[in-house]
């Protein structure tokens, strides 16, 4: 794995190199009423529910973030708000990078092209991976798939767009859930994991973890 010069190198985004922040902005919204237990089992359902709601056929990311963020106030007795919805679905082009990121990634671009599979948007994944402070050779989101991952069809339709199979590409996420399973199942032999905290640890994916993105250099011999 350390001497792998893949064709490219493919990333998730939000989490794996943007500081994901969809549960800074519920705590925004609801850490007022809800003690600190009660707090916690709101994030943790606002995860679930938009993870469930992602494995349909697409739809925009802002009804994705409406129907989850409903279905969390649901479930813990909260008063649901549209305008709470179209608050965190703006916030999302705000963030910004782990501060690990940029270094990490300006060095391994300068050898090996970058390629960015997103659940997002069109209209707001380029403000994130513009302060990324790297460049990337390509970045395909959900909406150009039709598909958001964990499902196939979007790993298919970068595969497609870059011209190249699993064996070509070394694929970095920080989830299972998300990408490192589904890269799997689809024959992405080569995968990096980035242990931000979010997941715990599954070996059965075959995988080489890094606790940040300065340790990717390394992985791939630079």
């Amino acid at each position: 794995m350390t001497t792998f010069r893949p064709k490219y190198i493919t990333f998730d985004c939000y989490g794996t190199l943007t500081n994901f922040q969809m549960a800074e902005a519920a705590l925004d919204l609801y850490g007022e009423r809800l003690d600190e237990p009660r707090m916690a089992k709101f994030i943790k359902n606002f995860a679930a529910y938009r993870l469930d709601e992602i494995m349909g056929d697409w739809k925009p990311y802002a009804d994705v973030v409406h129907n989850s963020l409903e279905r969390s106030c649901k479930a813990n007795g909260v008063a649901f708000k549209e305008d709470d919805a179209r608050m965190v679905y703006e916030r999302v082009p705000t963030w910004g990078p782990h501060a690990d990121v940029p270094a990490g990634l300006a060095k391994v671009a300068r050898e090996i092209p970058l390629v960015i599979l997103s659940n997002a948007m069109n209209e707001q994944i380029h403000s994130n991976v513009a302060k990324l402070g790297a460049p990337f050779h390509a970045v395909y989101t959900a909406e150009q798939a039709n598909a958001y991952k964990p499902r196939f069809q979007a790993f298919e339709y970068m595969f497609d767009m870059l011209g190249c199979g699993p064996e070509d590409i070394l694929h970095c996420s920080s989830s299972f859930r998300y990408d490192l399973m589904s890269a799997h199942d689809l024959g992405i032999k080569n995968k990096v994991w980035v242990n931000r905290g979010h997941e715990p640890a599954n070996p059965f994916y075959g995988y080489v973890e890094i606790s940040d993105i300065s340790g990717l250099p390394g992985v791939v011999g630079l």
